[in-house]
């Protein structure tokens, strides 16, 4: 499902342990790390497809994990000219996304990266909360930047730690002005 504007509807995951780490898995047969993400398929809320996506990619179910709260809106992202695939119609040029923030309530080994035919992920492991937007692949940065700042104080409520340096840049704060 595409869009008007050529953007498919699309959930991501962003779940986090007791301590405000976050889970990070690696896309099978590649050195690329993600967060789990999926698309909303027609006449499907984007809870469903959250739920769907976290079954098909990481194993759990609803009962496993606690939402906390999700993004306002969708985020956007585009994809870099070579990705697209101009013989596809409609033309997905970038996906939109709302953002989910979930806590895993279940014990750590009822993660299952293998409980679908085609598995997406064959490894993951708890990192710092902002050490995704430095390992991301460059087209979605600035969409993990937004959502992990619109999502912080979810799981920080008091102290929410300090974005690296890239971000600060991207974002504008921590420049001089000339």
């Amino acid at each position: 499902m595409i869009d008007s504007d050529g953007f498919r509807p699309n959930v991501g995951i962003i779940l986090c342990n007791d301590v405000g780490r976050v889970f990070w898995a690696r896309r099978i047969g590649q050195d690329a790390w993600q967060f789990p993400q999926g698309g909303i398929k027609k006449n499907e809320s984007p809870e469903e497809a959250l739920f769907r996506e976290l079954e098909e990619e990481v194993g759990l179910a609803p009962a496993d994990v606690e939402i906390l709260g999700c993004t306002q809106g969708w985020l956007r992202y585009r994809l870099p000219r070579r990705l697209i695939r101009h013989h596809r119609k409609p033309v997905c040029i970038g996906q939109k996304q709302v953002w989910f923030m979930l806590r895993l309530t279940a014990p750590e080994d009822s993660v299952r990266l293998d409980l679908c035919d085609q598995p997406e992920f064959d490894y993951w492991r708890w990192v710092d909360y902002w050490e995704p937007m430095r390992q991301v692949v460059f087209f979605k940065r600035n969409v993990y930047q937004r959502a992990l700042t619109q999502l912080a104080p979810l799981i920080f409520p008091f102290d929410i730690p300090e974005p690296p340096a890239m971000a600060r840049r991207q974002s504008g704060a921590g420049r001089r002005r000339r």
